[in-house]
Protein backbone atom coordinates (compact mmCIF):
# COMPACT_ATOMS: atom_id res chain seq x y z
CA UNK A 1 0.00 0.00 0.00
CA UNK A 2 2.85 2.35 0.90
CA UNK A 3 4.51 1.63 -2.45
CA UNK A 4 1.27 2.42 -4.29
CA UNK A 5 0.87 5.66 -2.34
CA UNK A 6 4.46 6.66 -3.09
CA UNK A 7 3.96 5.95 -6.81
CA UNK A 8 0.75 7.96 -6.85
CA UNK A 9 2.48 10.91 -5.21
CA UNK A 10 5.30 10.68 -7.72
CA UNK A 11 2.86 10.73 -10.64
CA UNK A 12 1.04 13.69 -9.08
CA UNK A 13 4.31 15.55 -8.62
CA UNK A 14 5.26 14.86 -12.22
CA UNK A 15 1.91 16.22 -13.40
CA UNK A 16 2.32 19.38 -11.32
CA UNK A 17 5.84 19.86 -12.65
CA UNK A 18 4.68 19.36 -16.24
CA UNK A 19 1.79 21.78 -15.81
CA UNK A 20 4.04 24.37 -14.17
CA UNK A 21 6.55 23.97 -16.96
CA UNK A 22 3.89 24.63 -19.61
CA UNK A 23 2.58 27.66 -17.75
CA UNK A 24 6.10 28.94 -17.26
CA UNK A 25 7.07 28.63 -20.91
CA UNK A 26 5.67 32.05 -21.77
CA UNK A 27 5.91 35.48 -20.25
CA UNK A 28 4.70 38.98 -21.05
CA UNK A 29 8.40 39.90 -21.09
CA UNK A 30 8.56 38.04 -24.41
CA UNK A 31 7.83 40.75 -26.98
CA UNK A 32 6.98 39.99 -30.61
CA UNK A 33 6.66 42.62 -33.33
CA UNK A 34 4.41 42.69 -36.36
CA UNK A 35 5.66 45.33 -38.80
CA UNK A 36 3.03 46.25 -41.39
CA UNK A 37 3.28 48.27 -44.58
CA UNK A 38 0.28 50.48 -43.78
CA UNK A 39 -1.34 50.13 -40.37
CA UNK A 40 -4.40 52.12 -41.44
CA UNK A 41 -5.61 49.60 -44.02
CA UNK A 42 -8.33 47.15 -42.91
CA UNK A 43 -6.15 44.34 -44.28
CA UNK A 44 -3.41 45.11 -41.76
CA UNK A 45 -5.86 45.62 -38.93
CA UNK A 46 -7.10 42.09 -39.63
CA UNK A 47 -3.53 40.75 -39.63
CA UNK A 48 -2.91 42.56 -36.34
CA UNK A 49 -6.02 40.93 -34.84
CA UNK A 50 -4.63 37.48 -35.64
CA UNK A 51 -1.23 38.41 -34.24
CA UNK A 52 -2.78 39.69 -31.02
CA UNK A 53 -5.07 36.67 -30.74
CA UNK A 54 -2.03 34.37 -30.70
CA UNK A 55 -0.27 36.62 -28.18
CA UNK A 56 -3.29 36.44 -25.87
CA UNK A 57 -3.35 32.65 -26.15
CA UNK A 58 0.36 32.40 -25.31
CA UNK A 59 0.30 35.25 -22.75
CA UNK A 60 3.14 37.09 -24.47
CA UNK A 61 3.34 40.72 -25.62
CA UNK A 62 2.42 41.71 -29.16
CA UNK A 63 3.40 45.05 -30.67
CA UNK A 64 2.07 46.13 -34.06
CA UNK A 65 3.95 48.96 -35.75
CA UNK A 66 4.40 50.42 -39.20
CA UNK A 67 3.80 53.57 -41.22
CA UNK A 68 0.25 54.88 -41.64
CA UNK A 69 0.78 55.29 -45.39
CA UNK A 70 2.67 53.21 -47.94
CA UNK A 71 6.25 54.28 -47.17
CA UNK A 72 9.02 51.65 -47.40
CA UNK A 73 11.63 53.95 -45.85
CA UNK A 74 9.37 54.65 -42.89
CA UNK A 75 8.84 50.89 -42.56
CA UNK A 76 12.62 50.44 -42.47
CA UNK A 77 12.77 52.98 -39.63
CA UNK A 78 10.18 50.93 -37.72
CA UNK A 79 12.20 47.77 -38.33
CA UNK A 80 15.37 49.40 -37.02
CA UNK A 81 13.55 50.62 -33.91
CA UNK A 82 12.22 47.12 -33.31
CA UNK A 83 15.70 45.60 -33.66
CA UNK A 84 17.06 48.13 -31.16
CA UNK A 85 14.41 46.98 -28.66
CA UNK A 86 15.81 43.39 -28.89
CA UNK A 87 12.47 41.58 -29.22
CA UNK A 88 11.84 37.85 -29.14
CA UNK A 89 10.94 37.85 -32.83
CA UNK A 90 9.79 39.94 -35.79
CA UNK A 91 7.06 39.24 -38.34
CA UNK A 92 7.23 41.69 -41.24
CA UNK A 93 5.67 42.37 -44.64
CA UNK A 94 8.25 43.67 -47.10
CA UNK A 95 7.00 46.79 -48.88
CA UNK A 96 10.13 47.10 -51.02
CA UNK A 97 12.80 44.41 -50.89
CA UNK A 98 15.56 46.73 -52.11
CA UNK A 99 14.89 49.11 -49.21
CA UNK A 100 14.24 46.62 -46.41
CA UNK A 101 16.64 43.76 -47.18
CA UNK A 102 19.66 45.25 -45.33
CA UNK A 103 17.50 45.85 -42.27
CA UNK A 104 16.18 42.30 -42.33
CA UNK A 105 19.69 40.88 -42.47
CA UNK A 106 20.83 43.19 -39.67
CA UNK A 107 17.98 41.90 -37.47
CA UNK A 108 18.94 38.27 -38.06
CA UNK A 109 22.63 39.03 -37.49
CA UNK A 110 21.60 40.58 -34.17
CA UNK A 111 20.13 37.23 -33.14
CA UNK A 112 16.46 38.09 -33.70
CA UNK A 113 14.27 35.53 -35.49
CA UNK A 114 12.64 37.11 -38.54
CA UNK A 115 9.79 35.67 -40.61
CA UNK A 116 8.26 37.51 -43.55
CA UNK A 117 4.52 37.53 -44.18
CA UNK A 118 2.26 38.75 -46.99
CA UNK A 119 5.21 40.08 -49.04
CA UNK A 120 8.55 38.28 -49.01
CA UNK A 121 12.22 39.14 -49.43
CA UNK A 122 13.55 35.82 -50.67
CA UNK A 123 17.13 37.06 -50.94
CA UNK A 124 17.31 38.05 -47.28
CA UNK A 125 18.31 36.00 -44.24
CA UNK A 126 14.76 35.74 -42.96
CA UNK A 127 13.91 32.18 -41.89
CA UNK A 128 10.89 31.69 -44.14
CA UNK A 129 7.71 33.22 -45.59
CA UNK A 130 4.09 32.90 -44.44
CA UNK A 131 1.38 34.09 -46.77
CA UNK A 132 -0.30 33.80 -50.14
CA UNK A 133 1.09 31.99 -53.15
CA UNK A 134 0.89 35.25 -55.07
CA UNK A 135 1.89 33.76 -58.41
CA UNK A 136 -1.00 31.29 -58.28
CA UNK A 137 -3.33 34.02 -57.00
CA UNK A 138 -2.49 36.07 -60.09
CA UNK A 139 -3.18 33.10 -62.33
CA UNK A 140 -6.53 32.56 -60.61
CA UNK A 141 -7.46 36.18 -61.24
CA UNK A 142 -6.19 36.00 -64.81
CA UNK A 143 -8.43 33.06 -65.65
CA UNK A 144 -11.42 35.00 -64.32
CA UNK A 145 -10.61 38.03 -66.47
CA UNK A 146 -10.25 35.83 -69.56
CA UNK A 147 -13.63 34.28 -68.82
CA UNK A 148 -15.36 37.64 -68.34
CA UNK A 149 -13.82 39.19 -71.48
CA UNK A 150 -14.42 36.18 -73.68
CA UNK A 151 -10.71 35.88 -74.38
CA UNK A 152 -10.10 39.34 -75.86
CA UNK A 153 -9.89 42.95 -74.70
CA UNK A 154 -7.71 45.66 -73.19
CA UNK A 155 -6.68 45.44 -69.52
CA UNK A 156 -5.09 47.96 -67.15
CA UNK A 157 -3.49 47.12 -63.80
CA UNK A 158 -3.07 49.14 -60.61
CA UNK A 159 -0.17 48.01 -58.43
CA UNK A 160 2.54 48.96 -55.94
CA UNK A 161 5.84 49.13 -57.77
CA UNK A 162 8.73 47.23 -56.18
CA UNK A 163 6.59 45.26 -53.72
CA UNK A 164 7.40 41.56 -54.19
CA UNK A 165 3.86 40.25 -53.70
CA UNK A 166 2.24 42.55 -56.26
CA UNK A 167 5.06 41.82 -58.72
CA UNK A 168 4.33 38.09 -58.37
CA UNK A 169 0.60 38.65 -58.82
CA UNK A 170 1.21 40.59 -62.01
CA UNK A 171 3.44 37.82 -63.32
CA UNK A 172 0.66 35.31 -62.63
CA UNK A 173 -1.77 37.34 -64.72
CA UNK A 174 0.78 37.65 -67.50
CA UNK A 175 1.40 33.89 -67.47
CA UNK A 176 -2.28 33.22 -68.12
CA UNK A 177 -2.74 36.07 -70.60
CA UNK A 178 0.17 34.69 -72.65
CA UNK A 179 -2.19 31.94 -73.82
CA UNK A 180 -4.67 34.53 -75.13
CA UNK A 181 -2.88 36.95 -77.51
CA UNK A 182 -6.09 38.95 -78.04
CA UNK A 183 -5.92 40.15 -74.44
CA UNK A 184 -3.67 43.21 -74.27
CA UNK A 185 -2.14 44.75 -71.16
CA UNK A 186 -2.38 48.45 -71.98
CA UNK A 187 -0.76 49.83 -68.83
CA UNK A 188 0.54 48.89 -65.38
CA UNK A 189 0.05 51.86 -63.07
CA UNK A 190 2.11 52.28 -59.90
CA UNK A 191 -0.31 54.03 -57.54
CA UNK A 192 2.57 54.69 -55.10
CA UNK A 193 0.43 53.71 -52.14
CA UNK A 194 -2.23 56.35 -52.83
CA UNK A 195 -5.64 55.13 -54.04
CA UNK A 196 -6.38 58.59 -55.43
CA UNK A 197 -3.81 57.93 -58.15
CA UNK A 198 -5.83 54.87 -59.20
CA UNK A 199 -9.03 56.93 -59.30
CA UNK A 200 -7.44 59.68 -61.41
CA UNK A 201 -5.95 57.21 -63.89
CA UNK A 202 -9.19 55.27 -64.13
CA UNK A 203 -11.14 58.43 -64.91
CA UNK A 204 -8.59 59.31 -67.59
CA UNK A 205 -8.68 55.98 -69.42
CA UNK A 206 -12.44 55.53 -69.09
CA UNK A 207 -12.79 58.32 -71.64
CA UNK A 208 -10.98 56.24 -74.28
CA UNK A 209 -13.13 54.68 -77.00
CA UNK A 210 -12.70 52.44 -80.01
CA UNK A 211 -9.61 50.19 -80.13
CA UNK A 212 -8.18 51.99 -77.07
CA UNK A 213 -11.19 51.31 -74.85
CA UNK A 214 -10.27 49.64 -71.55
CA UNK A 215 -12.40 46.55 -71.04
CA UNK A 216 -11.12 45.40 -67.65
CA UNK A 217 -9.46 46.97 -64.61
CA UNK A 218 -7.40 44.86 -62.23
CA UNK A 219 -6.33 46.04 -58.77
CA UNK A 220 -3.38 44.10 -57.37
CA UNK A 221 -3.67 45.62 -53.89
CA UNK A 222 -6.50 46.32 -51.48
CA UNK A 223 -6.94 50.08 -51.46
CA UNK A 224 -7.81 50.87 -55.08
CA UNK A 225 -10.80 48.59 -55.69
CA UNK A 226 -13.45 50.90 -54.24
CA UNK A 227 -12.22 54.07 -55.94
CA UNK A 228 -11.88 52.40 -59.34
CA UNK A 229 -15.42 51.04 -58.92
CA UNK A 230 -16.57 54.60 -58.20
CA UNK A 231 -14.83 55.88 -61.35
CA UNK A 232 -16.42 53.17 -63.50
CA UNK A 233 -19.85 53.91 -62.03
CA UNK A 234 -19.50 57.62 -62.81
CA UNK A 235 -18.63 56.81 -66.41
CA UNK A 236 -21.76 54.71 -66.87
CA UNK A 237 -20.40 51.26 -66.02
CA UNK A 238 -20.03 48.42 -68.47
CA UNK A 239 -16.44 47.50 -67.56
CA UNK A 240 -15.06 44.53 -65.68
CA UNK A 241 -13.29 45.13 -62.36
CA UNK A 242 -11.15 42.63 -60.46
CA UNK A 243 -10.28 43.80 -56.93
CA UNK A 244 -8.00 42.38 -54.24
CA UNK A 245 -8.72 41.29 -50.66
CA UNK A 246 -12.03 41.26 -48.79
CA UNK A 247 -12.44 44.51 -46.86
CA UNK A 248 -16.07 45.54 -46.35
CA UNK A 249 -16.09 48.07 -49.21
CA UNK A 250 -14.93 45.40 -51.66
CA UNK A 251 -17.50 42.87 -50.46
CA UNK A 252 -20.22 45.51 -50.71
CA UNK A 253 -19.03 46.31 -54.23
CA UNK A 254 -19.39 42.67 -55.29
CA UNK A 255 -22.81 42.50 -53.65
CA UNK A 256 -23.97 45.56 -55.60
CA UNK A 257 -22.41 44.43 -58.87
CA UNK A 258 -19.89 47.29 -59.03
CA UNK A 259 -17.00 44.81 -58.66
CA UNK A 260 -17.02 41.50 -60.52
CA UNK A 261 -14.72 39.57 -58.20
CA UNK A 262 -11.84 39.79 -55.76
CA UNK A 263 -9.03 37.54 -54.59
CA UNK A 264 -9.31 36.67 -50.90
CA UNK A 265 -6.25 36.18 -48.73
CA UNK A 266 -5.98 35.29 -45.03
CA UNK A 267 -4.18 38.08 -43.18
CA UNK A 268 -5.66 37.02 -39.82
CA UNK A 269 -4.19 33.55 -40.31
CA UNK A 270 -0.84 35.00 -41.37
CA UNK A 271 -0.64 37.05 -38.17
CA UNK A 272 -1.76 34.24 -35.88
CA UNK A 273 0.45 31.55 -37.42
CA UNK A 274 3.34 34.00 -37.66
CA UNK A 275 3.47 34.76 -33.94
CA UNK A 276 3.17 31.09 -33.02
CA UNK A 277 6.02 30.24 -35.40
CA UNK A 278 8.23 32.96 -33.93
CA UNK A 279 7.46 31.74 -30.42
CA UNK A 280 8.53 28.21 -31.34
CA UNK A 281 11.80 29.51 -32.82
CA UNK A 282 12.43 31.70 -29.77
CA UNK A 283 12.03 28.76 -27.38
CA UNK A 284 13.78 26.23 -29.59
CA UNK A 285 16.30 28.24 -31.60
CA UNK A 286 18.45 26.79 -34.38
CA UNK A 287 22.21 26.61 -34.03
CA UNK A 288 22.51 29.49 -36.51
CA UNK A 289 19.79 31.97 -37.42
CA UNK A 290 21.55 33.26 -40.53
CA UNK A 291 21.97 29.93 -42.25
CA UNK A 292 20.36 29.44 -45.69
CA UNK A 293 17.72 26.90 -44.66
CA UNK A 294 16.13 26.94 -48.12
CA UNK A 295 19.04 24.86 -49.44
CA UNK A 296 19.17 22.52 -46.43
CA UNK A 297 17.44 19.18 -47.06
CA UNK A 298 17.27 18.63 -43.29
CA UNK A 299 16.03 22.11 -42.43
CA UNK A 300 13.71 22.42 -39.41
CA UNK A 301 11.80 25.11 -41.31
CA UNK A 302 9.73 25.22 -44.49
CA UNK A 303 10.55 27.68 -47.25
CA UNK A 304 6.96 28.84 -47.55
CA UNK A 305 3.73 28.38 -45.59
CA UNK A 306 0.75 28.92 -47.91
CA UNK A 307 -2.19 30.35 -45.96
CA UNK A 308 -4.60 29.99 -48.88
CA UNK A 309 -6.33 31.95 -51.63
CA UNK A 310 -9.81 31.97 -53.13
CA UNK A 311 -11.91 33.89 -55.64
CA UNK A 312 -14.93 35.76 -54.31
CA UNK A 313 -17.82 36.74 -56.60
CA UNK A 314 -21.60 37.06 -56.42
CA UNK A 315 -21.97 33.30 -55.95
CA UNK A 316 -20.17 33.18 -52.60
CA UNK A 317 -19.86 36.78 -51.37
CA UNK A 318 -22.48 36.27 -48.65
CA UNK A 319 -20.26 33.63 -47.04
CA UNK A 320 -17.41 36.13 -46.80
CA UNK A 321 -19.68 38.87 -45.47
CA UNK A 322 -20.87 36.49 -42.75
CA UNK A 323 -17.32 35.42 -42.00
CA UNK A 324 -16.20 39.05 -41.67
CA UNK A 325 -19.05 39.76 -39.24
CA UNK A 326 -18.16 36.70 -37.17
CA UNK A 327 -14.48 37.63 -37.12
CA UNK A 328 -15.19 41.00 -35.52
CA UNK A 329 -16.98 39.46 -32.52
Amino acid sequence: MKAIKTAALAILALGVAFTSGCEGRHSTKEVFYLIATNVNLPYWQTAAAGFKRAAAQYKVTARVVGPDTYDPKAELDELQKAVAAKPSGILISVADASVLLPGLDAAVNAGIPVITMDSDAAGSRRLYFIGTNNLEAGRLGGRRVIEKLGGKGNVIFFTLGGQPNTDERLKGFKDVFATRPEIKIVDVVDIKGDARNAFDKAQEVLALTGPKKIDAFVCLEASSGKVVADAIKRSGGGRELMAWDVDQDTLDGIKSGAIDATIAQKPFTMGLVGLKALDEIYHDPPKALNKDYATDSFSPYPVFVDTGTSLVDSSNVDLYIASAAEGTK
